[in-house]
């Protein structure tokens, strides 16, 4: 089981859209969420992939396959953070079950016995005038203060293919 300390206070916060831009409002500040920094700073080389992908398998096929990753990932994103909070969420859908699987592998081979020390959960961070970010955990992670941040894959990836993450 996973130590839970709440050792630091996480404002409240709320997201919000503003010229076609995720913003979290902290307090008074609205701030860039990290999100929308790093899709403007995308590289013509990705978003020429990302474009050419889209025009081999049709715009609908496209979106189609985005909404069910996103909705699949926002399940699989609940059962870790149920592991976390030790509360367990049990799905048992189709989507739920492979969703169930995703989370298990990342639970397997990335946060048994690594994640001794939980802060807090689906949190938001920030940094004051400058940009806000929700993170799935911040706790200690191998003997290290760390920032957890799941992402959700239909197939593994390769090490040099995620450094934007």
């Amino acid at each position: 089981m996973i130590k839970i300390n709440k050792k630091f206070y996480y404002p409240s916060s709320t997201r919000k859209i503003i010229d076609g831009k995720r913003h979290y409002l902290v307090g008074e500040e609205r701030l860039p969420s990290v999100t929308s920094i790093l899709s403007a700073c995308q590289s013509e080389e990705k978003r020429a992939s990302l474009e050419a992908w889209k025009a081999r398998i049709g715009e609908a096929e496209a979106e189609r396959i985005k909404d069910n990753a996103a909705s699949r990932g926002t399940l699989m994103h609940s059962i870790l953070e149920g592991y976390m909070l030790d509360k367990p969420i049990v799905n048992l859908t189709p989507e739920g079950q492979q969703a169930t699987k995703m989370a298990q592998q990342i639970v397997d081979q990335g946060l048994k016995d690594k994640l001794e020390e939980l802060w807090a959960a689906e949190c938001v961070l920030f940094y004051p005038d400058m940009y806000a970010g929700a993170c799935d955990g911040v706790g200690i992670y191998e003997g290290k203060e760390a920032i957890i941040d799941f992402k959700q894959t239909n197939k593994p990836k390769r090490k040099e293919w995620i450094e934007d993450y």
